[in-house]
């Protein structure tokens, strides 16, 4: 294969297909993809009733065609899997694959850029957005993908403004990682866009036509249940990140220096005025408790890869202006609200700190312990 030809995504990449139950449409796919030239088309048949077998038989008969079978259904995630793997096995000189559905919404000029693009960038996978803001899409499909795209945005710092594209352009490199990752059935597609997040896989989008079948769309999708399932998949993918683990931390290190704050203003308090005594009382709590929270955000929340020198003194260059902030805010309500309590005192340090929390969590991600 000559290098001219190599960088035709036809010649280079598979297509991947999975498909459950098809009909004419996925007849059609295939037929599209054959005459527009892919010479590596990888069908998973995944678990499809007796009827609908004569689909997959009639795909075996092409040359360019590998039809791969599930007995019984397992989900698209698996299937996506088998067939990656399929490739990594069969077919290792291609540079990677794309993903599509069988229902005819990828057309096949959108399936060409998205594989064309990712051969300019072999870094990145290429993922299809169709553009929800025209006339004439689902609602509910409308409603779905705004959630997600929110959801992504606001708790993972992705954004996408197709969360639920089946057209994926991969570089074949990052076969093997995503051969590994969790998700059997429709969640597994968010958990790859999450798992790239994690592991610093880039992403880059292609506009793609968006294609409805008015007719036949109401079987597609469930706006209420799909967003619910992707929603707790995201959920249960931040209890598994730093943001869980940051939280943990930070739990473990507000017991540490309130504690220690109560007990420093009550024994204080007598010798001194509330003021002082509360100054005091949260400078020595939060210069014990910011090394407990230094120690455990570089060990075991950021797993930093960063010197730990210069975290050090990046911590502290944010530790001690969130301390000063707090401790004037603090001092301020002590005073104008003539506390004299330590219990309340505490208690309005809890919301002063609570405050400072989310800031405190993206800085110290995004640079104090940033991964090289």
């Amino acid at each position: 294969m000559d290098k001219e030809h190599n960088q035709d995504c036809r010649a280079c990449m598979a297509v991947v297909l999975p498909s459950l139950d098809p009909d004419r449409k996925f007849q059609k796919v295939v037929e599209g993809l054959v005459e527009a030239g892919f010479q590596h088309i990888v069908i998973v048949d995944d678990g499809s009733s007796t009827q609908r077998r004569p689909f997959f038989e009639a795909a075996a008969r092409i040359p360019a065609c590998t039809v791969l079978t599930h007995e019984v259904n397992k989900g698209k995630g698996r299937a996506l899997k088998t067939a990656f793997a399929c490739v990594m096995e069969r077919f290792p000189e291609l540079r990677g694959v794309i993903t599509i559905d069988g229902d005819g919404q990828h057309l096949v000029p959108d399936i060409i850029a998205c594989g064309q693009k990712m051969l300019e960038h072999e870094e990145s996978v290429v993922l299809g957005c169709r553009d929800f803001s025209l006339p004439g899409i689902p609602p509910r499909s409308v409603a779905g993908n705004k959630t997600t795209s929110r959801f992504f945005r606001i708790l993972f710092g992705i954004r996408l403004s197709d969360t639920q594209t089946g057209l994926r352009a991969i570089p074949a490199r990052y076969l093997e990682t995503f051969c590994g990752i969790e998700g059997e059935r429709f969640e597994y597609e968010t958990n790859m866009l999450l798992y790239m997040k994690r592991l610093s896989i880039p992403f880059l989008e292609q506009p793609i036509a968006t294609v409805y079948d008015p007719d036949d769309y109401s079987s597609h999708y469930n706006a209420v249940k799909d967003s619910l399932r992707i929603t707790k998949v995201m959920l249960r993918f931040l209890a598994t990140g730093s943001g869980f683990r940051y939280l943990v931390s930070s739990l473990l290190a507000f017991v540490v220096d309130n504690g220690l704050y109560h007990l420093l203003f009550s024994l204080l308090l007598g010798r001194n005025a509330a003021e002082l005594a509360s100054a005091l009382a949260q400078a020595i709590a939060r210069a014990l408790s910011s090394l407990f929270n230094f120690t455990m955000n570089d060990r075991f929340v950021f797993r930093s890869t960063a010197e730990h020198g210069k975290a050090f003194v990046k911590y502290y260059c944010l530790c001690i202006p969130q301390t000063l902030i707090s401790l004037v805010c603090l001092t301020a309500l002590v005073s104008a609200l003539e506390i004299g309590s330590p219990a309340l005192a505490t208690a309005v340090k809890i919301l002063v700190e609570t405050a400072l929390f989310f800031i405190s969590y993206f800085i110290q991600k995004k640079w104090v312990f940033k991964k090289k």
